[in-house]
């Protein structure tokens, strides 16, 4: 039997406000019930004297120190920049926000 019906994502898809046609119904039944299977699959692996991880191998993040070093002035920065204002990049308002 099926863990997830037509109907089911006919429901699912009126909360979502998507139209679906018959055919797709019975096609997202089908990919859910799959994958509610493989979820339900990785359940039944899963032990419990196995630590929960993130990765399959052990990863180490490698960090180099922070240090000074020298880098572009404020003028070498925005000299290719179209548009400067108070030694800022000057682009356009996007959102209409008040200045």
């Amino acid at each position: 039997m099926s863990a997830i019906t037509r109907d089911e994502v006919a429901h699912l898809a009126r909360l979502s406000r998507l139209a679906l046609s018959d055919d797709e119904l019975d096609h997202f039944a089908t990919q859910l019930d799959d994958i509610i299977g493989a979820v339900a699959r990785v359940a039944e692996v899963a032990a419990e004297d196995v630590p929960p991880s993130s990765h399959a191998l052990p990863l180490t993040n490698v960090f180099r120190a922070d240090e000074v070093r020298p880098s572009l002035t404020p003028e070498q920065a925005l000299s290719g920049a179209p548009a400067v204002e108070d030694d800022r990049f000057r682009v356009p308002r996007i959102l209409g926000e008040e200045a």
